[in-house]
């Protein structure tokens, strides 16, 4: 079969590695993206009620959201608020809302009718659902804590996960030499609409080296054999890996991290500038690969492609960033110069 690119709305709508890339810097909200993503969808298919079983939403929620939505402003995908213009505020007196809450916390199994009756004995004539709307205004604020809460917070310091393997990536950390940083990213692939394939990308920041390997599923057992496929695939050790938050990057893939003595940065949230190189890539991965190759839906077999548009990339193909060198003839002109200065020093 023949991948073609990602058509859009109108050719406007963006194919789901940028909208994925939308929700990593923060600019829209994952409901918006599962909204852009039907749209995109609809658009490949030209079906409205094929997306809507693939999605499994109903034709009135689509259509609600097409009619509102505009490929200029992908803002016109948040869910906007329904509060009303105007709320009628609380007209307990804060004598009574202090009362109420200095009770509860003396008798905090009570339920709000008995608190009810013993304010009334102090004079205070409120009704049971008032003392109860009083209390729920209290906890939205933090200042009333039901004791079952205490109790599962004291539960959750007690089974508090242990540090992370992976950590920021230290400012003082020189990256000098093929090794010293490779960059891992994820990519996804849409054979079909139906069949999705998990592209594990590695970039090194000096040679520009990329290892590939293709999954089925994104998990952290695929990234521990990503890395394995990659300590035997470079001709340079791996000192260090640069991942970004995702959770196919804990643990099995810090376990081998950390047997291979492999340092493990992982980027702040919301960061993707900081694996540029690794995110460049994936681009030219689907733009040079997956956009215009016949690809196979068999696991193997596409990974026998994968390895040779891998070989390709790294022996045959001129990189600008590298005076038009590839990642190879550049990783060998540095190890000449290596042994020249290590000479030179003896």
């Amino acid at each position: 079969m023949y991948l073609r690119p990602t058509t859009t709305y109108g050719s406007l709508i963006p194919g789901s590695e940028y909208i994925r890339s939308l929700v990593r810097q923060g600019t829209i909200s994952r409901g918006a993206t599962k909204r852009l993503q039907w749209f995109d969808y609809y658009e490949r298919c030209g079906n409205a009620r094929r997306t809507c079983r693939y999605f499994g939403i109903s034709a009135q929620t689509f259509y609600r959201w097409k009619a509102r939505f505009d490929p200029y402003d992908l803002t016109t995908l948040e869910e906007e608020s329904r509060r009303p213009h105007a709320v009628r505020q609380p007209q307990t007196p804060l004598r009574v809302i202090e009362r109420i809450l200095a009770l509860r916390e003396e008798h905090p199994r009570w339920s709000r009718d008995k608190l009810a009756v013993l304010l009334e004995r102090e004079g205070i004539k409120v009704s049971g659902s008032t003392v109860g709307r009083v209390m729920a205004r209290l906890r939205a604020r933090g200042l009333l804590v039901e004791p079952e809460n205490v109790r599962q917070a004291k539960l959750a310091r007690k089974r508090r996960r242990k540090p992370r393997y992976a950590v920021r990536r230290p400012k003082g950390y020189k990256v000098e030499g093929p090794g010293d940083l490779v960059q891992v990213d994820t990519l996804q692939i849409r054979l079909l609409p139906d069949e999705l394939r998990i592209q594990f990308r590695a970039h090194d920041l000096i040679s520009k080296r990329a290892g590939l390997r293709v999954f089925k599923r994104q998990t952290s057992g695929a990234a521990a054999e990503f890395l394995h496929h990659l300590k035997m695939k470079f001709p340079f050790r791996i000192m260090a890996i640069q991942i970004d938050g995702g959770s196919e990057f804990m643990d099995e893939f810090e376990a081998a991290c950390r047997r291979s003595k492999i340092l493990l940065f992982v980027n702040p949230p919301h960061c993707p500038e900081m694996n540029g190189g690794v995110e460049r890539g994936n681009r030219t991965d689907r733009e040079e690969l997956y956009e215009v190759k016949e690809l196979s839906l068999d696991v193997a077999e596409l990974n026998r492609q994968v390895e040779e548009y891998e070989r390709e990339f790294n022996y045959d193909r001129p990189h600008r960033s590298l005076e038009m060198k590839t990642p190879h003839e550049y990783y060998l002109l540095w190890k000449k110069s290596l042994h020249t200065q290590v000479s030179r020093m003896s």
